[in-house]
């Protein structure tokens, strides 16, 4: 029997992967979640085999769970799901530990397929993301600017480019102004780019926005 822990802080996206989960042979909601902090909490006090988990839920960033798990729970598989494109979070998902990546807009039958591929030790991508890896490896490494930031300053590239002030940065990811304003400085020096117009037209121009 697979024990599912599902964390994502909409219910009716709960509800709706509760119902899939509970149609197929071999697989129990043993746990939901509604926050970082809570799924955290769930796993650390529940027999979990895979935690489907949410890019996007207060509290600590999905990456920062993804770490944790994997350092205090190394049997969970954790499987990310998002509404993001795979281009945004899959690879800095699985850097993190995610033993696989799903966007929201696939059937229930792929799902269930993920969960089980985990389940048993396999990581799952989709033929897209396969590719996109498989291309990055021929490249010989070679990525796009933002690829080179540190997951804390592109969540910081991708909220300044929203045209976001630092001080509404700052609130949004939990963190000081002063220390949103070192990120942004890492950030255009990285990236050479030179002022926040800059960031918000490479957030466009690369879909990295909300």
């Amino acid at each position: 029997m697979i024990r599912l822990l599902i964390a994502d802080d909409h219910p009716i996206v709960r509800e709706g992967l509760r119902r899939i989960a509970a149609d197929q042979p071999g697989i129990s909601v043993v746990a939901e979640a509604a926050s970082a902090a809570e799924a955290l909490e769930r796993v650390a006090n529940t027999a979990v085999d895979v935690m489907l988990l949410d890019v996007s839920m207060p509290g600590p960033t999905f990456i920062e769970v993804l770490q944790q798990v994997r350092r205090d729970h190394p049997s969970v598989k954790v499987l990310v799901l998002s509404v993001h494109p795979e281009d945004q979070w899959a690879v800095r998902a699985l850097r993190a530990g995610a033993a696989g990546y799903l966007t929201k807009d696939h059937s229930p039958e792929q799902l269930i397929e993920a969960i089980r591929r985990v389940y048993r030790g396999s990581k799952y991508v989709t033929p897209a993301l396969a590719e996109k890896l498989a291309t990055g490896l021929e490249a010989g490494g070679a990525a796009t600017p933002h690829e080179g930031l540190s997951d804390r300053e592109y969540e910081v590239l991708r909220a300044l480019g929203t045209g976001l002030s630092v001080k509404d940065v700052a609130g949004r990811l939990n963190l000081s102004p002063k220390t949103v304003s070192t990120y942004r400085t890492r950030i255009l020096e990285k990236m050479q780019l030179r002022t926040n117009a800059d960031l918000v037209r490479y957030v466009r121009d690369h879909a990295l926005g909300d």
